[in-house]
């Protein structure tokens, strides 16, 4: 398959899918109302998403991510709590916020530290820790949510009739397109997915790119699981549970190879969209959320066999 056809099927599947949904559903569909609706929802996966871009291109994987997003949301609601004495004021929930960030950046160091140290598989780790994080969660208040009312302007926010998630979700994909293009660690991400011996033997200090790589997305997801916690007024022990299919499918269907070294921003933010419309598209459709995951799964089966079948004919056309 053209590479070029290749890059742009994400996106015009989407646009078939919003060409569609409009035809079929244009009173509820093609309103401004739905679509920053489908906007703000898609701002915690998306910036989660934007991480595992990273970790994708650079061959890696992490199962662990919804789990992650659970943890920090219950680590930043109880540290709210906690110094406010439970009557929640700004101060308590700028420090609250920046506690469930840092949360985040402690998970993502811990996975990429056993990895890069034990030489164990990306895979492994992350579903050991996938456990670990979603067990504390429950352990942290006897598996009941810590509730945080006022809680509200990352989730509800708005700026100039913007939502303040959407905003963050655009900052955040700017900085991320920005890192990935013009700075070392970017580059670093995709010679360390196409090749990792190449990469060390070329000087590149791969542990320490690495725990850099899923530090920087166990960052994203603290920041993404207060944005969630925000938009329920409450952390939740079960947040996030397969947070990390929809995630992972959209870095895939946004064109990043499962076997690294390829794939781009770009592309994750359009598999993000393609897949919260798609399940928007299902809701207002009346179709049930179990259809919608066998849905998804179609589509990242899909997605992937499109890619071991230009892989496999790239490399027979070189040999």
């Amino acid at each position: 398959m053209n590479k070029m056809i290749r890059q742009m099927l994400p996106f015009g599947t989407l646009i078939l899918i919003v060409c569609i949904l409009s035809a079929i559903k244009p009173d509820s569909f093609l309103t401004l109302d739905n679509f920053l609706n489908v906007l703000r929802r898609s701002s915690v996966n998306g910036i989660i998403a934007v991480g595992m871009t990273f970790i994708i291109i650079s061959a890696g994987i992490d199962l662990s991510v919804g789990s992650v997003a659970a943890f920090c949301g219950m680590a930043g609601a109880w540290t709210m709590l906690k110094v406010s004495g439970g009557d929640l004021t700004a101060g308590s929930m700028v420090i609250g916020t920046l506690a469930g960030m840092f949360a985040g950046l402690v998970c993502g160091f811990f996975n990429g530290t056993l990895i890069t140290s034990l030489k164990l598989q990306p895979f492994i780790v992350t579903l050991g820790s996938m456990s670990i994080f979603r067990g504390i969660s429950y352990v942290m208040h006897d598996g009941q949510p810590f509730n945080v009312p006022q809680y509200k302007y990352l989730g509800e926010g708005v700026i100039a009739g913007v939502p303040v998630s959407i905003i963050i979700f655009a900052l955040v994909t700017g900085v991320a397109a920005f890192i990935m293009k013009y700075t070392r660690l970017g580059r670093y991400t995709y010679a360390m997915g196409s090749n990792q011996q190449a990469a060390f033997h070329a000087g590149i200090n791969v542990k320490k790119n690495l725990v850099a790589i899923y530090s920087l997305t166990g960052l994203l997801v603290g920041l993404a699981a207060m944005i969630l916690t925000s938009r329920t007024v409450s952390a939740q022990p079960t947040a996030g549970i397969q947070l990390e299919l929809d995630v992972i499918a959209a870095v895939v269907i946004g064109g990043a190879s499962l076997s690294g070294g390829c794939g781009g921003i770009t592309g994750t933010i359009i598999g993000t969209l393609l897949i919260s419309f798609l399940r928007n598209g299902c809701t207002l459709l009346g179709i049930s959320t179990n259809v919608q995951l066998i849905v998804i799964g179609i589509i990242i089966i899909a997605a992937v066999a499109i890619d071991q079948v230009a892989r496999s004919k790239a490399a027979d056309s070189t040999n």
